[in-house]
């Protein structure tokens, strides 16, 4: 591949709802470029995609750096790499479905971080396609910053094209190629209302605009085209196009209008061709068999160029760059250097994780840390064979370089490995890959809830350990009294007159600290209690640091079944984020789930942000259940917040189980 010059270059997102036709999109694209001979049905691309793909394209001229980005939500991650280093954005709609919630979030997703972008409406050639209907849901949801470009002409298999209502041209596709053709003479009731939805976003553009529509007076071409590419840029204007992917309409046009309304790469703030300085951030890492470590970099200034070193600002290390590449078609493809704001592939960095900023200049600013979201469900899980445990560690750590949006841990207390995912299709792709990668077969198995056991009263008893067995014996023998507290574990001492000699005395508080892992309802750990030795006995011969370890042992054990002794669960602190409309279901939810609302309020002026108080062993569907209540439209993020005492008859049953 050729190097062009950023002016050249365009770097665009494909977002949408999964299933919109976005990685058929990519194909009719390399189609329409001439890199492949076919392009494969929409049936035939059945599964859902996990991992951003990089896709170059030579096109009249430019090259085009595609990133199909995954729609399904449980693929948020990769959805943020794609944002993190494209320019512009093509948001894929099914033309054959009410708007979906995809399309909602790219459409917000893009607006709160000012990327330009335009509307491909697809599947214009099935008999399901409604293109007006669609036009209409989106007109209502975002008012007049709509501005259809087509009318598509023809309907399911006679669709052969548009009328492009910006030039009022007619294009057709004749079997390889969109050409120009006649304007219909029938279609005027179609043509105009849609091009009077166009005029109206082109007026919204600038006062002068907007005077002269409500005059009456006619725009020119010029001011149309102006006005047109002024909205696009600054956000205040979404274009919609229409075509099929399957059948390569529209997708010439989709070429002219990424090269005519969506930025260069010199339009980002964050690219800066003036500087001499070598910049560059990584976005995406892909662990390749044979490649080994991947990392995806767009060129913020300067010029990257194979075999030189560059200085990782994050890491503050020296790194060694090997080859430059691409992909096309599938293939990496070898360039001789990487232009400023191009996107260009690094092979066996040493130390680049992704969001590190590489340089030249060690003392230029790294760029700002790409934000992935926070776990929304947990899983554990273990592997089938016990002695893959190292495997399997191995392996969560090299996939937290692909996927920074989860996260894995061994719970200490549970005696669990547990990931942190965005969904269960997240945790299940982790898990194929886990296999496909490291050889590792893993199983999921039911999380534990982390309990704790503490005192309510208070005690007073005596622990006393006497053993004879011929020779020295064994004596210790302690009085502590139990009681509650704030802190997690307090022991304090009031021995008077060496009734329990100094020296034994860090053995009793050696001894009690021990006992905190066992506690005396269900064997969970004991928070929460403040022991006091006050008096004791000992002796001059057989008593020893284990005797009195032992004797805190049995008086901790004693002293905990005479203070009303309960069980504690985590209390977890939700920050729940959801449409308006939903806020009745989850506040419902919430109170089903032992749970209580702490506060409300608005949320970027398109949801309502809800602070919740849930036990945990509420909480491990929760990622499943929001989706179901919200249509996919609500996350939340979620923290441990305190220990609360379990009511009663759940804590009965909780101990039942845990002695079983």
């Amino acid at each position: 591949m050729r190097i062009y010059d950023g002016n050249n270059i365009r770097n665009i997102a494909l977002l949408g709802e999964s299933g919109a036709g976005k990685s058929n999109m990519t194909s009719a694209l390399e189609f329409t470029a001439k890199l492949t001979n076919k392009i494969p049905n929409s049936s035939d691309n059945v599964k859902i995609s996990s991992s951003l793909a990089l896709h170059a394209i030579e096109y009249q001229s430019f090259k085009f750096n595609f990133f199909d980005v995954p729609g399904y939500v449980d693929f948020f991650g990769e959805l943020e790499s794609g944002l993190a280093a494209c320019d512009g954005a093509i948001i894929t709609v099914d033309g054959t479905a009410d708007l979906a919630v995809g399309t909602e979030t790219a459409l917000e997703l893009t607006d709160s971080r000012n990327i330009p972008r335009f509307i491909f409406v697809n599947k214009i050639d099935s008999e399901k396609a409604d293109y007006e209907k669609i036009l209409l849901q989106l007109r209502k949801k975002y008012g007049k910053r709509i501005a259809p470009f087509h009318v598509p002409w023809g309907v399911a298999v006679n669709f052969k094209g548009h009328i492009n209502v910006v030039d009022m041209f007619a294009r057709e596709y004749n079997g390889s190629e969109c050409v120009n053709a006649d304007m219909p003479t029938d279609m005027d009731d179609k043509i105009l209302p849609i091009r009077e939805m166009l005029l109206e976003a082109v007026a919204e553009t600038s006062e002068e605009l907007m005077e002269k529509y409500f005059n009456g007076e006619e725009f020119t071409t010029n001011e149309i085209h102006a006005g047109l590419r002024k909205g696009v840029l600054d956000c205040s204007v979404i274009p919609v196009i229409c075509g099929s992917t399957t059948k390569n309409i529209g997708l010439h046009t989709t070429f002219d209008m990424i090269r005519d309304y969506l930025p260069e790469p010199m339009d980002n703030p964050k690219v800066d061709a003036k500087k001499d300085k070598t910049t560059c951030q990584i976005f995406k890492t892909i662990i390749d068999s044979f490649l080994g470590k991947v990392s995806y970099a767009k060129v913020l200034s300067g010029e990257l160029k194979p075999d030189s070193e560059i200085y990782n600002l994050n890491k503050k290390k020296n790194e060694k760059i090997g080859k430059l590449g691409t992909n096309v078609a599938g293939k990496m493809e070898i360039l001789k250097k990487g232009v400023c704001g191009d996107i260009v592939l690094l092979t066996k960095l040493e130390y680049a994780q992704t969001s590190d900023t590489l340089s030249t200049d060690k003392n230029e600013t790294a760029q700002k840390n790409i934000t992935f979201p926070k776990a929304q469900l947990l899983v554990a899980i273990e592997p089938l064979n016990k002695n893959d445990d190292e495997k399997m560690s191995t392996g969560l750590n090299k996939l937290m370089e692909e996927d920074p949006s989860f996260s894995w841990k061994r719970d200490m207390e549970t005696k669990q490995t547990i990931l942190g995912v965005q969904g269960e299709l997240h945790s299940i792709t982790l898990i194929e890959k886990l296999k496909s990668k490291f050889g590792v077969d893993i199983k999921t198995v039911d999380l534990k809830v982390p309990y704790r056991e503490t005192i309510k009263g208070n005690s007073d008893v005596q622990g006393k350990y006497k053993k004879q067995s011929g020779g020295h014996g064994q004596y210790g023998d302690v009085l502590i009294k139990f009681s509650p507290c704030d802190e997690h574990f307090v022991f304090e001492e009031t021995i008077t007159g060496g009734r329990v000699p100094k020296s034994y005395i860090p053995a009793v508080e050696k001894g009690l600290r021990e006992s905190l892992a066992h506690g005396v309802l269900a064997d969970y750990p004991v928070t929460n209690i403040k022991a006091v030795l006050y008096d004791g006995s000992y002796h001059d011969v057989d008593s020893s640091e284990m005797a009195f370890k032992i004797a805190a042992n049995l008086a901790f054990k004693k002293g905990m079944l005479e203070a009303k002794p309960t069980l504690l669960e985590p209390i977890m602190e939700l920050t729940i984020f959801v449409p308006e409309n939903c806020i009745g279901d989850i506040m419902g939810d919430i109170n089903k789930k032992r749970g209580k609302i702490i506060g409300m309020d608005t949320h970027k002026s398109t949801k309502q942000k809800i602070t919740a108080e849930i036990p945990m062993a509420e909480t491990f569907k929760y990622a499943t259940d929001l989706k179901s209540m919200t249509k996919g439209k609500g996350y939340f993020e979620m923290k441990l917040l305190k220990y609360e005492e379990v009511p009663f008859d759940l804590a009965q049953k909780i101990i039942e189980i845990r002695k079983k």
